[in-house]
Order: C-alpha cells, then structure tokens, then sequence
C-alpha cells in the first residue's frame, strides 16, 4: 500500500515500495530537490542546534508558520512575536520596471520538474526559488535544502561532482515521522546557500530528510571539534489553511471562516 503527501504524490519509504531501491543515495538527492512541489504552508519548531533524540528541556527555539511564498511569522516559547512579514500582497503592476529578468521568475508551484520513477523531484526548473529566514541561513536552507544535492544530477563519469558523499543511507523515524537519514561528507562541488552557515560542514555530519515534505529537519556535525553544529526541527502540521492576518503586523480583523458565526435573530 503506497503512502501519499499532502498534494497526491508518492511518499518515499519502506510503504511506498523504495526501501530496496537500487540507489538509495540517489533517493536522498532526488529528496532533497523536492520541497517546493511538496507542501505550500508548514507549521513547525526550531531550534539552532542538534540534538540526538530529541530537544532537551529550557533549549531555546522558536514557534513557526510559514505560507509560500514569503510569509513567515515566529513567536517565542512563551508567545512573544519575533517576527512578521509585511509585505506578502505586494504586485507588481504596469509601473514596474526591472533590469534583470530573475524579478519576473514564476513561484516553484507554476512550473514543472523533471520528476524520477518515485515521484520525487530529478531535475529542478528554472522558478523563484528561496524561503525566507530569520537568524541566520541554516533556517531557510533547511526549508528547501537543495544545496545538499544540486538542481540536477550530476554526470557519472566525474566523480566527487556531486555535492555530497552519502553513506549509510537509511529510513527511520523523527519526531514521530518518517524521514531519510544519511552520513554526508562534502565534497569541493558542495555549494552551500549561506557560506558562514551550511548544513553540511566539512567532515561527517548526520542528516535527515523528511520523507513527506523534503525538508532537512535534522543536521549534525560528527567531528569531535564542531559536534554542537547542527539544526533541529519539529513539524506540527503541513499544509495548515493560513489567513493572511497571521502574517501582517497589524491585524486586519478578517473573519476566520472555518469558525462558526452565530447570528442574533430578534423574535
């Protein structure tokens, strides 16, 4: 029986019949490219450093909601707003004057990728790529962590072209969800979105991907030196209905029409 994501798409994993597949380095990758066709809206929790099997008590992190694309709110533990974007209903009209094409790009959901026999993502198009972050650029690389395996696969007869050496690539289980795991090491093609903060530092460093959506919720480095680098999220929900009240600094009292509205018919 074949397991499915939030948008009708094949879910890697034991129950979607990949656990034996030929190239399960190659399913990492394919994973990794595959976020931005696999969920529009996602709710979760960070914290900026790793853990092994789960956050410890009083680690500091951040409660977050974040709709496609560009909106992203964050609140502390207690409920304090950390940040809000302002501007998601920004457009761009006949007065818009640009000198690059890259402005005029579609979002990743209007185009179509190359997809591989498991419905995961081989080759990405050109699209408007990009999530937006807070703190540093671990938190949106994580988000779409392309950087792991590049926008395509990379020719067989060079070796060490591809971004990173997987070894020991396997399923398991992250907060509850199932995710891939693997033991990286970059090699010199490795091009990380953020330079001063990769997922992946040199050395070996522990990843997991999440099977559902591809986002990287788990980052380690193994070397003795840099062992407390690393990420760790929670996801609580994807695919959440999000008004774009969550999102504006100030309210717009818009009516949350998922909630029944009582009416007072006077007799």
């Amino acid at each position: 029986m074949s397991t499915w994501d939030s948008r009708r798409r094949p879910v890697p994993g034991p129950a979607a019949g990949v656990a034996a597949s030929a190239d399960p380095a190659a399913t990492f990758r394919n994973l990794c490219r595959s976020s931005p066709w696999k969920w529009q809206s996602l709710r979760f929790e960070y914290w900026d450093q790793p853990f092994d099997s789960g956050p410890t008590v009083g680690a500091p992190f951040v409660r977050a909601w974040l709709r496609r694309p560009g909106a992203l709110r964050l609140e502390s533990p207690e409920g304090l707003v950390l940040h809000s974007t302002t501007g998601i209903n920004d457009s761009r009209d006949v007065f818009y004057v640009s000198a690059t094409r890259k402005s005029w790009l579609l979002p990743p959901s209007l185009v179509t990728p190359v997809y591989d026999g498991e419905g995961l993502v081989r080759r990405r198009p050109e699209a408007a790529y990009g999530e937006p972050g807070f703190g540093n650029g671990r938190f949106s690389a994580a988000l779409d962590p392309v950087e792991l395996a590049g926008n395509a696969p990379v020719p067989i007869e060079f070796p060490g072209s591809n971004a990173l050496d997987l070894r020991e690539v396997r399923y398991t289980e992250h907060e509850g969800r199932p995710v891939l795991e693997a033991v990286a090491v970059p090699n010199v093609a490795y091009r990380p979105t953020d330079p001063a903060t990769p997922l992946c530092l040199p050395g070996r460093s522990r990843l997991r991907l999440d099977a559902a959506t591809g986002v990287c919720v788990s980052s380690q480095s193994l070397e003795q030196a840099t062992e407390e680098y690393g990420h760790w999220i929670r996801i609580i929900a994807v695919d959440e209905y999000m008004l774009d009240d969550l999102f504006l600094a100030e309210s717009m009292n818009l009516t949350d029409v998922r909630r029944h509205i009582s009416w007072d018919i006077p007799a």
